[in-house]
Parts: structure tokens; sequence; C-alpha cells
């Protein structure tokens, strides 16, 4: 059992969402309360919902029924909001190696989901980018064309990007998927220094090798559901995600 969260800066409460012309939900009755500055873990099988969650957290699926706050904010209402709020780096990408944005654009490109169409940036937001692109150790790929960088490479410029934005929340979807064990220690670092400074946490990730030594909330889904919501130790995550995978 997981002690209630008075004032939970995550609050999902008998969610369905669904995708645009499915007749199905993907997401069905799911409640999930996450308390700010919480690392969260999420696992389950392929097809569990697992990234359907972060969608539904990051204001990018219609909610059939049910109600979901993020920072305070009603989430089918104010969707842009919850994403200046949120940090979301995606799963799948890929940058053509023609592509002429350097890392320091890309890491730049964070800071526009809040700036707007018509403001241009000033100081802070160039300091958030530089400051973004140090805590990935990035400088001196600045310069450097995001398509000619490595897989890993380019895995850290957007997380870089996101970290830019100075979120309140931050979103990964198998954010370790391209990086040696190394890396993955690495940006788990650099993770974790957020969420010691306030910065929730919810990642999506089949890589448990290189947790923070810590307490983590892990959340194992199945079929669009909940099977377990606990807090345990990172050096247990990799058992307990396995142990209900292969019950459900």
């Amino acid at each position: 059992m997981v002690a209630d969260i008075p004032h939970p800066q995550i609050e999902l409460s008998g969610i369905y969402t669904a995708y645009m012309g499915a007749e199905l939900p993907v997401i069905r009755d799911l409640s999930l309360n996450i308390g700010k500055g919480e690392f969260v873990m999420v696992g389950g099988p392929n097809g569990a919902g697992k990234t359907t969650l972060l969608e539904t957290i990051n204001g990018m699926l219609y909610i059939t029924h049910g109600s979901a706050r993020v920072c305070g904010l009603d989430v089918t209402k104010q969707g842009v909001e919850v994403r200046k709020r949120t940090g979301y780096v995606i799963q799948s990408f890929a940058f053509d190696p023609l592509t002429p944005f350097t890392v320091e654009h890309v890491v730049m490109m964070g800071r526009y989901g809040i700036l707007g169409c018509f403001r241009n940036p000033s100081e802070p937001d160039y300091r958030a980018a530089e400051e973004a692109m140090r805590m990935l150790d990035l400088e001196d790929l600045a310069e450097k064309p995001i398509g000619t960088l490595s897989g890993g490479q380019q895995q850290k410029v957007l997380i870089a990007q996101n970290l830019a934005k100075k979120p309140d929340i931050m979103l990964l979807d198998e954010p370790f998927s391209n990086l040696d064990l190394c890396t993955r220690e690495f940006v788990s670092g650099v993770l974790e220094d957020i969420s010691s400074q306030g910065c929730t946490v919810c990642m999506v990730s089949h890589a448990f090798d290189a947790l923070p030594d810590k307490d983590l909330r892990i959340v194992v889904m199945d079929e669009g559901c909940i099977r377990l919501n606990t807090i345990c130790h990172s050096s247990e995550v990799e058992d307990t995600i396995r142990r209900m995978t292969v019950v459900s």
C-alpha cells in the first residue's frame, strides 16, 4: 500500500483515454496520484498503456471519462499550459544526417514552447539552454549539427531540450534505450538531481541497471490498467516489475 498524497502534483481519477478514431479506450478506469519531486518508474509488458499514460499526463490524448489535474491545472481544459510545465522525451525519434540545426539550436527549442510565437529569446532563455547543455555534458557539441551525432548523443540532446524548459514534471519514454551503461548512470544521476530539487520524474523504461540508489514509486501497468502502485528501493525495481508482468 502507498500512503495518501495530500497535495498530488499529478492527480488522475477514473481516467479513460482513447486515440482518435479508436473504438476502445487504451487506458481504462485508471487512478493515480504522484507527489512533487517523486521519482516514478512505469513498467509492464508491451502494449500495456505505459506511453499512453505519459501522453495522458501531458494532455495529448482525449479523456473520455474521469478527471486529470497536473500542477493544479485541468488537463482537459488547460492542456497547453500543462505542456508548458512538463518536459516530455519521446521514445522514437530520428534526425536526418542533413538536419541543419546544431545541438545548441535544438536545446534552445525547449524554450520556445514557453515563449510563444512572437517573443524572441532573452538572456534568461539562453542561460537556461546553456545550463541544460552543461548538465548533460554537451558543451563541446554545441556547434555540431544534430544529425551528425550518435543515437546516444541525440538522446542526451533531447533530454537537455526538455530540461531547458525548467519543467515541474519530467516525462521520459525509454530514455536509456540508446545509451550505454556509463551514460545511463550519468543521465540517471541528472534525473535524480532534478528530482531532489522538486521536479517530478516519471519514466517508462525496460532498463533497471542504472537507477538512483533510493526509494522509488513503481507503477506496473497491463491492458491499460494499473496492476501495482507501490514504493520500493531501486535495487528491487527489476524483480518487482518482472514478477508482476509475469503474473499478469
